[in-house]
This record gives C-alpha cells, sequence and structure tokens, in this order.
C-alpha cells in the first residue's frame, strides 16, 4: 500500500483537522484542456477514450500536472452501466448521449441483465487500478457511479431530455416499474462501486445529477431511497482506511437536511445554495462539497478569486469543507481561469484553519 503524500481530501472528509481548504473540479479532465482534446484525438471518440486504459489514466492525470488539486477522480462516464446492460450507448455530436434500446415497460426491465461490474465493466476497473498505481499516493482517486433515478432517466428518454416527459409518465403512471428499474440498478450501481473499491478508489461519489427535477415526495420516494440503500451495501473499507462517500444531487438544496441523513460522508452543492445557510442548517453531521457556479470561470481571474473568498468566508472557520465548483467545469473555459480559482483556494483558504 502506497503511503499517500497528500491526504488532505481525505482528512477533511473525516472532519479531520487541514492546513487549508481541499479542492477539486468535477470534469477536470475534460475538453476545457488542449491535452486533454488532443489525448481524446488520439482515442478517435469519447467512448475510446473511456475503454482505452492507458489513454483514460493519461487523461487522469493531466489538470494535476496543472494545477496543486487535491484528488483525482477516475475517468469515465455515468452512463457506462445502462451500456453494459445491453442499451446500446453513442454520442452524436451535439446532442450528447444515445441509447439504442429504451426502456419503457415492466418486459424491458426483466430483460435487464444482472451486472457483474468486475467483468461487463472491467475495462473500468482497469483504469482505476492503473491510475491508481500512477498516482504513486500523490492525492487519492475519487471512484464514481451515476445515481439509480439518473441513470433511469436516460435508459428511459432514450437520451438527454428537457423536460423528463417519459421517465415521469412511468414514474407516475406505473410506478411499480419504475421501482423495479430502479431496484435493478441500486443493486448495478452497489457491485459497480463496490468493485471500484476493491480496484483502488479511495473515495466514491455518487451524482444525482437529475434528482432535481422531482417533487419532494418523489425525490424522497425515487431517488433518495435508493441512494440510501446503495451506501449501505458498500464495503467502506479498504486498505486499512475509510472510504467516504460523497453524495452530489443538482438542485437538492432544499432536501439538505434529508441528504444529510442518508448514510454519505459529505453532500455535494450546487451555486444555488448559499453555503454559509447550508452550514448552519446541517452542522458537522456531514461535510459540505462545492460549489462556485462554474460559469464564474469566464469571469477575469480578479473576479474568480473576490468569489472563491466570499464562498470561504461563507462557509467560516474550521474543517468540514471541500472546494468544487457547483457542478463539471464547462468546455470553453480558459484553462487559466481554472487555475485561477484554485490557486485563490489554495492561496486563501489557510486563515480559515488556523487554531
Amino acid at each position: 500500500m502506497t503511503e499517500l503524500k497528500n491526504d488532505r481530501f481525505l482528512r477533511a472528509l473525516m472532519g479531520q483537522p487541514v492546513d487549508r481548504t481541499p479542492v477539486w473540479m468535477m470534469r477536470q479532465a475534460g475538453r476545457y484542456l488542449p491535452e486533454y482534446r488532443a489525448t481524446r484525438a488520439k482515442a478517435g471518440d469519447f467512448l475510446s477514450l473511456c475503454k482505452n486504459t492507458p489513454l483514460a489514466c493519461e487523461v487522469t492525470l493531466q489538470p494535476l500536472e496543472r494545477f496543486p488539486l487535491d484528488a483525482a477522480i477516475l475517468f469515465s462516464d455515468i452512463l457506462t452501466i445502462p451500456d453494459a446492460l445491453g442499451l446500446g450507448l453513442y454520442f452524436e455530436t451535439g446532442e450528447g448521449p444515445k441509447f439504442k434500446h429504451t426502456i419503457r415497460s415492466a418486459a424491458d426491465v426483466d430483460a435487464l441483465p444482472k451486472l457483474n461490474a468486475e467483468v461487463d465493466l472491467d475495462y473500468v476497473m482497469n483504469a482505476v487500478s492503473t491510475i491508481r498505481s500512477a498516482l504513486n499516493g500523490r492525492v487519492p482517486l475519487i471512484g464514481f457511479s451515476g445515481s439509480p433515478w439518473t441513470l433511469a432517466t436516460y435508459m428511459v428518454e432514450g437520451g438527454s431530455s428537457k423536460d423528463f416527459r417519459e421517465a415521469k409518465k412511468l414514474m407516475y403512471g406505473q410506478p411499480e416499474v419504475m421501482h423495479k428499474l430502479l431496484d435493478h440498478l441500486a443493486d448495478a450501481v452497489t457491485d459497480y462501486l463496490n468493485g471500484q473499491i476493491r480496484a483502488g478508489a479511495q473515495v466514491v461519489q455518487i451524482f444525482d445529477t437529475w434528482g432535481g427535477v422531482l417533487s419532494t415526495w418523489a425525490y424522497e420516494e425515487f431517488s433518495l431511497k435508493y441512494m440510501r440503500k446503495i451506501i449501505a451495501g458498500l464495503n467502506l473499507e479498504s486498505e486499512g482506511r475509510k472510504v467516504p462517500v460523497i453524495v452530489f444531487t443538482k438542485n437538492g438544496g432544499q432536501w439538505l437536511e434529508s441528504i444529510a441523513d442518508c448514510g454519505a460522508d459529505a453532500v455535494g452543492l450546487d451555486w444555488t445554495t448559499d453555503i454559509g445557510d447550508a452550514r448552519a442548517r446541517v452542522g458537522d453531521k456531514v461535510v459540505l462539497q462545492g460549489n462556485m457556479d462554474p460559469t464564474m470561470l469566464y469571469a477575469p481571474p480578479a473576479r474568480i478569486r473576490e468569489e472563491v473568498g466570499d464562498i470561504l468566508r461563507r462557509f467560516g472557520h474550521g474543517t468540514g469543507h471541500i472546494f468544487n465548483l457547483g457542478h463539471g467545469i464547462t468546455p470553453d473555459v480558459d484553462p487559466a481561469h481554472a487555475g485561477a480559482f484554485i490557486e485563490a483556494v489554495v492561496e486563501l483558504s489557510p486563515q480559515y484553519h488556523q487554531n
């Protein structure tokens, strides 16, 4: 077991004292980096890049070469599970992910195979172990999955959606079918994340990207319930150390107290929730992750620095904060502006961690 040279992120997730606020970015390995675009061109397309272990490792490490980040995140996609379940994932330029097959009936759900993540998604496990080895203890590695509800929306809609009409039609019209699908996906996600932990992931995050499109009761019933089930089924100890869990529901700030009760160690916040209010609501029950608006990275570096300072001030003194964007970094951001963001966290946060 390689000793971690920088465990600031893990210590903060445990609520332990740190010298400064740790920082990483959702989609930190991505299209805003010219070196990523070059590697993706070498791979041929996005899915080929995900399935090419050496290149997936290469792009995971690229942002760490540029910025003093406190974590690496596995380069993959949330839709690997539905693809492995036989739905036929493909990408169309300008239109995002699509599936050749959709789930619209009980028969469709019954036809889904049981996922064996270490066999059906062996390329992900290979990427995790390869990245972990290449990191050589530099920073912790985050593994991840989409939430059952978020995966289900893509599987029912056949791709991205603006109004989630088909997913909600199934949820409201045939709730028993949607529950059956979500239960199947919860089992798959549990197996997938446990596989990543065995392969070397030191933290796992559940991306509930579309939980925020639900009403309060529907969020509890069709999203949060299944994330609770997943967390309860994870083997959260590896290499003699606890493996923390982060849950991120975009547009879920109104349900913060319920999310904080789901068993996760940290709750990700998007930019629509004030982080100071969030801390007042949950205290030290969970660590908070976030939550600068990603589009703030279009602003001049001085304005970015000001925003970072304001978020740090709103959270206040002490541990329990992981700095991140409120969603993934957008593709046309200038890497220098991402650098200004991370530099501001590194330079401005130590004052909030002094005894």
